[in-house]
């Protein structure tokens, strides 16, 4: 299964360019096809346990804040294993997803500094709440007319454009 896996990724596409994952992209510290795969899945599942773990501890919102934070940002950098740290910001800050991007930093850090410094359980809370819209509105644009469709569906039911 991995060798077809690995091959399938290796393979240049049809106009030239370089395939998904190879051996060369970014120079990404020497690691193999399966080694990248390996610490994807690594990095997304230990976001993933930050983030359940997070709701464990909804009640106090400054360990439930700083928990989830970290946990979507390790889920969210998980991608620089594939395609490489260098090739994972030009993706972030492309045209298409550049005001998507900011508004997530920025949700992230005000939601710690909500819950770092400010103290605010109520802040803390709505900065999250915000955190995972403006994170949902990110990964919307990487799938092809999926923000269209989510402001032509809000625009039909609240009568309101995204």
């Amino acid at each position: 299964m991995w060798a077809k896996l690995n091959q399938s990724m290796l393979e240049g596409n049809e106009e030239g360019g370089e395939g998904f994952l190879d051996e060369e992209s970014d120079g990404f510290c020497a690691l193999s096809a399966t080694q990248r795969m390996y610490g994807f899945a690594a990095c997304l599942l230990a976001g993933l346990v930050c983030m359940f773990l997070s709701l464990i501890v909804f009640a106090k919102p400054i360990k439930f804040a700083v928990l989830f934070t970290f946990g979507n940002l390790l889920a969210v950098g998980s991608t620089a294993f594939l395609f490489g740290p260098v090739q994972q910001m030009r993706m972030m800050f492309d045209s298409v997803r550049v005001y998507a991007t900011a508004i997530y930093l920025g949700c992230v850090v005000i939601a710690l500094i909500c819950a770092l410094w400010i103290h605010s359980k109520i802040l803390t809370i709505i900065a999250i709440i915000c955190e995972v819209c403006a994170l949902i509105w990110y990964s919307l644009s990487y799938i092809p007319f999926a923000r269209r469709i989510v402001s032509d569906l809000m625009f039909r039911l609240f009568d309101t454009e995204l």
